[in-house]
């Protein structure tokens, strides 16, 4: 814990105060941005274990286009980022985690609530690291034209090179490790979110929707990430060869 930096970047200087002497308190160290501009030069530099981001900041970009900006970062799309915003709507949740976040909490938010979290991730993290240095050969999975390298938080479609955000990968290894299982959205918030209250059906369908458009060749007509309708989805290694096998969500 004491090797893992923390940087919390919030423009409201007594939200970073609060957060970080919480942090502290826990045996976390910590580094504090105040805009989207100085926090991504504290990445680059310092790398940090986790990223907590407030959505609105001045300067002109946001915590969300930052995070996006991350997230197509092969060096930096693997460090855990954690929304903080008022921004409770739907919509919002949804824009964010769409932009690569791999939580979202709407403020004010519980700090144990916070704390939980941000070990969660950091260890699941730290399980991902251990992983690649330990058994570098043994965490690529492969399927038709598709190879993903669960250390390196890498998928390979062909020619093309998706990162992976924590929880995309926590989700398609889920899929991979329940082929050809009927999920539904219930069990998947439950197994993979871990019954997170800021997750809703719509947000899950959105994170498949992104991990269709790495693996699909035609993310409208899916082969191996299925939706069943009213349920949720099904992940087939092999291509359905027959239509009606599976119902589809219209």
């Amino acid at each position: 814990m004491k090797d893992d930096y923390i940087l919390i970047v919030d423009d409201e200087l007594p939200i970073r105060e609060m957060i970080h002497t919480s942090l502290d308190m826990a045996g976390f160290q910590c580094l504090q941005a105040e805009d989207a501009k100085q926090a991504h030069q504290m990445i680059v530099d310092q790398r940090p274990s986790l990223i907590l981001l407030d959505w609105m900041m001045p300067g002109g970009v946001s915590g969300v286009d930052l995070c996006r900006r991350l997230k197509r970062d092969e060096n930096l799309a693997e460090i855990p980022v954690i929304m903080l915003t008022a921004r409770g709507e739907e919509d919002h949740k949804v824009q964010g985690l769409d932009a690569g976040a791999d939580d979202y909490m709407t403020k004010p938010f519980s700090l144990p609530e916070l704390l939980s979290r941000v070990r969660n991730l950091l260890d699941k993290r730290r399980r991902h690291l251990d992983r690649r240095t330990v058994r570098p050969t043994e965490d690529i999975v492969r399927f038709s034209d598709v190879a993903v390298d669960f250390g390196r938080f890498e998928l390979r479609h062909r020619e093309e090179v998706h990162p992976l955000t924590t929880r995309e990968q926590e989700l398609l290894r889920y899929f991979l490790e329940n082929d050809g299982v009927v999920l539904s959205r219930a069990r998947l918030q439950s197994e993979v979110w871990k019954d997170s209250a800021d997750i809703s059906s719509r947000s899950i369908d959105n994170f498949v929707m992104r991990l269709r458009r790495m693996i699909e060749d035609d993310p409208s007509s899916p082969r191996h990430l299925l939706s069943v309708r009213g349920t949720g989805y099904r992940f087939v290694r092999e291509p359905v060869t027959d239509p009606a096998a599976v119902e589809t969500e219209k």
